[in-house]
């Protein structure tokens, strides 16, 4: 096959750049829309978090099943079925007449999101070989993040005080059947090829860890911590990660290599993923009820109000790549750390709810925050590792942001619905203040490890992992086998 024309590539980064918008936009519009939900469905706090953690959860599980899987048997056909999929969650979710139909919706949604950002990822890095040209392509693709952050929280506010919580999930349609027929007609086939082998166990484990301590921690706060329900999840959650590892270290090609931890800035690189994405995960859930619930603000105005944490984080997140090519990541971790630090301790200690410049301040200070902390995460993860590892180091990164995620709505949700069962006095503000505390942690935990694990001895233990990860010729990414 002759080479693709420019135009063309740039057709399929646009292309690609839809699955990702539509999943974003899907998600920062969901925040803006749980009070009205939650009305219309008479659900619990509970109940709202699993619209979001049923989500996250099967997206975190299989974001590496679906990238192998578009390696072995084509990436433009796996990504062609999970836009089949996502767009038909999302007009199922417009259509659910209770929170189980929602939830079960969210859920299929959820499987064709896995099959959308790692491929279309994979096909851009297999579209532009260029690294200049890939660079760039990678470089519009992040902005697209920004957008959706951006305008994500405004859109939402517009759909759901002119027309209803369900339209939320109406703007999915258009885009992506707008995505799958230009991807029929615009964007060849492609596969790897050295295919990652399937790995059912440990995905099997994966799923069962994630959903067992999801469960534990999201229901624990209206069953009891100590219900048999909540306690037996939580050992079933232990088991299921203690088995992961063990089958990990006994199969050719686990879903996730435990040899990539033995690299500090990928351990490193992993937790940063997690504690940053849990306190935003957190920190949106929390914000979006409060504007809402309790200062009475409408959906639009919520959403306003959350704009310049997004704006920020749309301004700082190109800045935090140009941070990593000319100074390397420790920078800009360190600066994300101490932004989003200070953003949580003006919760957490000043009460930033109760006046209207902290809370603006805080809201700037944590766009970024979390603007400087995405491009750094990736990048150290990849650092070091042989070339024939770096997509599946980079897929663990992904995966830990979406863990994080999950892991943030459920337990930040789980203090705020303790501290607002306490008592019929208990007030929002006084509930949410243990929650911005471990929010104030997860952010402290960025700036440690960002500052621990980037420095010399760091870059010798990746150096010691790449070297027992390398077997045989180090094959070059771009190969691949390519058909009109």
């Amino acid at each position: 096959m002759p080479e693709l024309s420019h135009r063309r590539r740039l057709l399929i980064l646009g292309i690609c750049c839809m699955s990702l918008l539509v999943v974003s936009l899907d998600n920062t519009v969901l925040n803006v829309a749980l009070p009205s939900m939650r009305r219309d469905l008479h659900a619990s706090l509970s109940g709202l978090q699993w619209t979001i953690d049923a989500y996250l959860i099967v997206l975190a599980s299989l974001l590496i099943l679906s990238g192998s899987t578009a390696d072995r048997i084509g990436r433009r056909r796996v990504f062609q079925t999970g836009l089949v999929l996502f767009t038909t969650g999302s007009l199922l979710c417009s259509l659910a007449p209770s929170l189980g139909w929602l939830v079960a919706a969210r859920v299929l949604q959820a499987v064709g999101g896995s099959m959308l950002n790692p491929v279309a990822m994979s096909i851009i890095t297999n579209t532009f070989t260029e690294p200049r040209e890939r660079a760039r392509a990678i470089g519009a693709w992040g902005a697209v993040i920004g957008l959706s952050m951006s305008a994500g929280p405004v859109i939402g506010g517009l759909l759901v005080d002119g027309v209803g919580w369900r339209s939320i999930f109406w703007v999915n349609l258009p885009i992506g059947l707008a995505a799958l027929a230009l991807t029929a007609r615009f964007v060849p086939e492609s596969r790897a090829e050295r295919p990652r082998r399937p790995d059912p166990a440990g995905q099997l484990l994966m799923i069962l860890a994630l959903g067992t301590v999801t469960y534990a921690i999201i229901e624990g706060a209206s069953l009891g911590w100590g219900s048999p329900a909540v306690l037996g999840c939580a050992a079933v959650a232990v088991l299921a990660l203690a088995g992961f590892v063990w089958h990990g270290f006994r199969t050719a090609e686990p879903l996730i290599d435990p040899r990539f931890f033995g690299s500090a800035p990928f351990a490193g690189a992993t937790a940063i993923a997690v504690c940053a994405c849990a306190a935003l995960a957190g920190f949106l859930y929390v914000n979006s009820l409060y504007l809402q619930n309790v200062r009475g603000l409408s959906a639009l105005h919520a959403g306003l109000y959350l704009l310049p944490m997004a704006a920020m984080n749309g301004v700082f997140a190109p800045v935090s790549g140009r941070l990593v090519g000319s100074r390397g990541p420790r920078l800009p971790l360190q600066l994300a750390g101490v932004t989003m630090l200070a953003a949580m301790l003006l919760f957490a200690a000043f009460e930033a709810e109760t006046n209207d410049a902290l809370l603006f301040t805080s809201y700037v200070l944590f766009g970024i925050g979390f603007g400087l902390v995405n491009a750094p995460i990736t990048n150290t993860a990849v650092s070091g590792m042989p070339r024939a590892q770096a997509g599946a180091a980079a897929a663990v990164a992904s995966t830990s942001r979406q863990v994080g995620n999950a892991l943030g709505v459920a337990v930040i949700g789980s203090v705020l619905a303790t501290g607002l069962a306490a008592g019929p006095h208990a007030s929002f503000v006084s509930a949410a203040r243990p929650a911005y505390w471990i929010m104030a942690a997860c952010a402290a935990a960025v700036l440690v490890l960002g500052t621990v694990t980037t420095g010399r001895w760091a870059a010798r233990s990746a150096a010691r992992t790449a070297a027992l990860l390398q077997s045989g010729p180090d094959p070059d990414p771009r190969t691949t086998t390519v058909k009109a």
